[in-house]
């Protein structure tokens, strides 16, 4: 009968990636530092299990909103609804709790024991919220679709070469800039506190909604033949978006200028489709969008409406658009968008230059709705804005 291994005898499999030693030095330093605060908790817990007594303290209702149910609507249960109770917690004005604590929850007691999360960086409400946050997680979670299988990938009609290429090269173009356009919500998403759980919770499915946009975009191009040219213009609008310096900056740039460029080819999507497959994908991207677009110009607004320096905020946001704009119009005028663009728009290759006509539409219609969602949110581009209203190539 063979003995029972000895598993302290057994040997870890090679990592692919090994931990640096100055990593794994500088997480136990940071741990060994609080072992105070997290060391006499384990200690406590400890002692008394085994005493065998039990603390129950969490039955103690005593400065918390327990008492009353909340109620659903004829929606379901939402945030909203429960935002309707005390015990839901007031959102505040400016976080003040930088822990994983739900807020609501009971917690002052313990304020001293909490671990500080240094990164949660974005407090202030006004640099985050909308007053629409909360309806547009409740649409994004029920308009989820698959792009596995809610598109009809099997009937996909062949296109001409020229068609082909251009809906391939389109779809490349949107390939490169959604993914970013999940990474920029990302980016900020691990900064907010838990005190503003109904925004961490729409920017989460925004990213699913941006992963799901590559995935169908991708999907496309591979269908139809392939990928085709990755472009640095669109890179370095991207890059703008990524390394906006605040939440809000960023947000006006993905989401009312690159989200909105995005949004109007959607819309047009009846004109520069060329099959069903392709009409369906851009309708249910356009919904998508549309949320994101949506939550941009409100929480544009909030963050005007709320800011405590009304001057310094436009100084600062015309200053940021000034260039924001001037970065992303080099995207706007990529010939890797225009072109296939305005070849899918005129019907083929020989028909480019009314296809030309009507990117030409295009353009103005993206710029002119851009300008309007400024307007909206009250931050007046008309006379500043940096992309022209007629494009280049119009005389």
């Amino acid at each position: 009968m063979a003995s029972t291994p000895d598993l302290s005898d057994v040997k870890p499999l090679p990592s692919e990636a090994p931990m640096h030693p100055t990593t794994v030095a500088a997480y136990e330093a940071a741990f060994e530092a609080h072992q105070h605060r997290w060391g006499e908790i384990l200690q406590e817990n400890a002692e008394r299990m085994a005493r065998g007594s039990y603390s129950l303290h969490w039955m103690n209702t005593d400065g918390s909103g327990w008492g009353k149910r909340a109620k659903p609507s004829s929606r379901g249960l939402t945030y909203t609804d429960i935002n309707k109770y005390k015990g839901s917690g007031e959102i505040p004005t400016m976080a003040t709790w930088k822990n994983f604590t739900p807020r609501g929850s009971i917690r002052e007691p313990y304020a001293d024991k909490f671990p500080e999360v240094v990164d949660y960086e974005v407090l202030d409400k006004w640099e985050l919220w909308s007053d629409n946050v909360e309806t547009l997680f409740e649409e994004a979670k029920a308009r989820q679709w698959n792009a596995t299988k809610d598109i009809a990938w099997s009937e996909l009609e062949a296109l001409p070469e020229d068609l082909e290429k251009a809906t391939c090269q389109l779809s490349t173009f949107l390939t490169e800039v959604e993914f970013v356009a999940g990474d920029f919500p990302a980016k900020w998403l691990y900064r907010i506190p838990q005190e503003f759980l109904e925004v961490k919770s729409f920017l989460s499915t925004q990213i699913m909604d941006e992963a799901r946009h590559q995935e169908v975009f991708r999907k496309r191009a591979m269908a139809g033949g392939g990928l085709l040219h990755a472009s640095p213009g669109f890179e370095w609008a991207l890059q703008a978006i990524m390394e906006a310096p605040t939440h809000t900056m960023g947000t006006f740039l993905l989401n009312l200028l690159g989200e909105g460029l995005v949004l109007s080819i959607f819309r047009s999507g009846e004109m520069i489709a060329k099959t069903q497959v392709d009409k369906e994908i851009f309708r249910r991207c356009l919904q998508d969008e549309a949320r994101h677009v949506s939550y941009g110009v409100m929480q544009l607004k909030s963050y005007i409406d709320n800011h405590p320096d009304p001057q310094k905020c436009m100084d600062d946001l015309h200053r940021f658009a000034d260039v924001g704009e001037m970065v992303i119009l080099t995207s706007f005028s990529e010939a890797a968008l225009v072109e296939p663009t305005a070849i899918l728009l005129g019907g083929g290759l020989k028909k480019i230059d009314d296809g030309m006509d009507g990117m030409a539409k295009l353009w103005r219609m993206s710029v002119e709705e851009y300008l309007a969602r400024c307007d909206r949110a009250g931050f007046d581009r008309s006379e500043r804005c940096k992309i022209p209203l007629d494009a280049p190539w119009v005389a």
